[in-house]
């Protein structure tokens, strides 16, 4: 595909009233929204009036932050897509879920059942998933090593795609006359035994219209690129500078035709965090009124725990501590405490801004301006090697939303930069991405054997 005919992807990150932290306080926001399910409508009609790729909830299997910082908890994603899949008719739909505390088979047929639900629109955003607070919540007692969850991630997608295709297309023909559903010679157990998984198969509904649902990843440490590179059809991705979102976007790409994949079957979405005015000096003091609301207290131990520090060793008003562990003793979420660090380092924050900075998107490109700028900045990344996409993270829910949908929207469109409609029906369809081939029909390959771990 040449540069002229590339066009953005945009993903909607619904995250209850918005991405900033202190957006449920502003007079207009509803803080019950993030278990309604009439409010999560509203915002997926919306994105898909403006005929963006797919909508995307977040997820972990425990209690997040701190409940009085903001809204806490969370409906499940699965569950609630599928009542989107209802409300909808073109948009994805990507739910997160977790490797580490979910089995194969059923997280499969989750997926798998909501991809015919949809009719072809759904999409996993594949996480190892850090912290000990969910590994408590499944009987163990700290989380499994980095490197660990990551090995079983790959075993996980493994045995996962080989459950997708272990119905051949034409398996089922519904032979009403011979009294013939399905061929049973078209339906095939998958055998797997690897190290963490032994999976008979096969999974117990049909292959579904995408053939596998989207795949997403959204992990940047080392191991994460890696697998990235090797599962992911797209990238959800924290940049916050042009040029470290080049430098990810290249090497992804390069990492991806290591595992001899075509990296433009690998679509790269920073987020972006759009605060958006009629001038610049009115986007930021939207901005400002959001910072204003901000509980620092709150804040400072959630920060405080993310670089393993007390909240007595994170004065508000000093810069980061000289003596911060080493990212490789740091067994979460490795890629964000980077990030965090390296943008308190480089712009000498104390921790009171570095928590007004995070407050708004937690190290996601915050940006404010003009409609006009907001364009500028993501045709910017998108021309110059940084971004195939973005991930549009509204600091406020709905009104952020509107606002970039009426006012950027027709800009890129304008430009050639983007939709005016969408021109396919599945959620593959509109990234552009092929529908994976079924590897136990003949011709399109024999399955692949299970990963050999050390």
């Amino acid at each position: 595909m040449t540069s002229a005919e590339r066009q953005l992807h945009f993903n909607l990150f619904i995250l209850d009233t918005g991405h900033h932290e202190a957006s449920w306080r502003l007079p207009q926001s509803d803080p019950l929204a993030h278990i309604d399910l009439a409010y999560h409508q509203n915002l997926a009609r919306i994105a898909e009036a403006a005929t963006f790729d797919s909508v995307f909830l977040a997820d972990a299997p425990a209690l997040w932050g701190d409940v009085g910082q903001r809204p806490s908890g969370r409906l499940e994603p699965t569950l609630l897509l599928a009542a989107l899949a209802g409300a909808t008719s073109r948009i994805g739909l990507i739910a997160t879920a977790s490797t580490s505390y979910n089995d194969p088979y059923n997280l499969a047929r989750r997926f798998n059942s909501l991809d015919h639900i949809s009719g072809g629109r759904a999409g996993w955003n594949i996480v190892t998933t850090a912290g000990d607070a969910a590994a408590r919540n499944f009987g163990l007692e700290a989380q499994p090593a980095h490197a660990e969850r990551y090995e079983r991630a790959d075993e996980f997608l493994e045995v996962s795609t080989l459950l997708w295709d272990s119905w051949q297309d034409d398996a089922v023909v519904a032979d009403k006359e011979r009294g013939v559903h399905a061929l049973a010679d078209r339906v095939h157990p998958i055998g797997f035994a690897g190290r963490y998984f032994k999976v008979e198969g096969a999974l117990n509904v049909p292959r579904s219209p995408q053939g596998h649902p989207l795949l997403v990843q959204a992990g940047s440490s080392e191991s994460g690129k890696d697998f990235a590179a090797r599962w992911a059809e797209a990238v959800f991705t924290a940049q916050p500078t042009l040029a470290e979102g080049q430098d990810f976007y290249a090497d992804v790409k390069r990492r991806a035709a290591a595992f001899g994949r075509d990296p433009e079957q690998v679509k790269i979405l920073p987020g972006i965090v759009p605060v958006i005015g009629d001038t610049e000096a009115e986007a930021r003091e939207l901005e400002a009124e959001l910072d204003r609301l901000i509980r620092p207290e709150f804040a400072q131990r959630q920060l405080a725990g993310l670089l393993g520090l007390t909240p007595d060793q994170l004065p508000l008003d000093r810069q980061l501590p000289a003596d911060l562990p080493e990212e490789e003793l740091i067994e979460g979420a490795k890629s964000r405490y980077t990030l965090i660090v390296e943008l308190a380092r480089r712009e000498q924050l104390t921790a009171r801004q570095l928590i007004a900075r995070l407050g708004g998107g937690r190290g996601h490109r915050t940006f404010s301006g003009t409609a006009e700028q907001v364009a500028d900045t993501i045709e910017q990344w998108f021309r110059q090697g940084a971004a195939d996409g973005f991930n549009i993270m509204p600091a406020v829910l709905p009104s952020g939303l509107e606002v970039f949908a009426e006012r950027v929207v027709p800009i890129l469109r304008e430009r050639g930069l983007f939709r005016t409609e969408y021109t396919g029906t599945t959620l593959r369809d509109h990234y552009g991405l092929a529908r994976p081939a079924n590897r136990f029909t003949e011709g399109a390959g024999s399955r692949r054997e299970p990963i050999a771990v050390a």
